[in-house]
């Protein structure tokens, strides 16, 4: 089964292991947060469209940043992935499953990574054409049991996983040491409260200890 992933794209996620999940509410911390992330090794990153700024903080890590892998999640209408390709971003990832969107992803070359929770989400996602999929909200759903679970169905299909919900440093070793997790997103890395004190050396930091636990389990 062919990804909708261009094979570079899967293997720098895959090579990162952390995607940092942010909600931007201003243009002016995009740069330097994408920098401080960047700074600590995560070079993957996921701007999630519930501010009105996202994909103006898209364009703006495009250009200033351009070894970020600057990716847009929260895409949970078709249009919004027009949006995206005009902005630049790398990929698209939604919450849950919208057919809509993800045929239009698809029509347009979007590489698309829908949300899934259940078997019948994950079967419709293999039908529509997807073989990396957001597992969300991970821990609040049932962790990895759960996530094991749910992928054994459709391993022998190439399906990937992506959880994101409730992980953090303290299971992402877990999490990346699974057969089948592509890669992991959190928000932790940048949180609201270290964008609003522009503490980019925490973030920093943080980015880099996400990167030790992720090379601890082979990333």
């Amino acid at each position: 089964m062919k990804s909708l992933f261009p094979d570079d794209v899967l293997l720098r996620i895959e090579q990162s292991g952390v995607i940092a999940v942010l909600i931007l509410d201003s243009p002016d911390v995009a740069v330097p947060v994408a920098k401080a992330l960047l700074d600590g090794g995560v070079d993957t990153m996921e701007l999630t469209l519930r501010t009105p700024v996202a994909l103006e903080c898209l364009k703006k890590i495009r250009t200033a940043v351009p070894e970020m892998l600057a990716g847009v999640g929260t895409v949970i209408k078709p249009e919004q992935v027009d949006q995206v390709l005009a902005a630049g971003g790398a990929f698209g990832v939604s919450p849950g499953l919208n057919p809509s969107v993800v045929q239009h992803a698809i029509k347009k070359g979007l590489p698309f990574a829908p949300g899934v929770m259940t078997p019948t989400d994950i079967e419709l996602a293999v039908e529509l054409g997807c073989r990396e999929l957001k597992f969300f909200p991970a821990e609040p759903a049932g962790g990895l049991k759960m996530l094991n679970s749910l992928r054994a169905p459709f391993a022998h299909l190439g399906v990937q996983l992506i959880p994101l919900g409730g992980v953090n440093l303290s299971n992402l070793t877990d999490y990346l040491s699974t057969p089948g997790v592509l890669a992991v997103g959190g928000s932790w890395l940048a949180s609201p409260a270290l964008l609003q004190s522009k503490d980019w050396r925490a973030v920093t930091m943080e980015a880099r200890d996400a990167r030790k636990a992720a090379a601890s389990a082979g990333r």
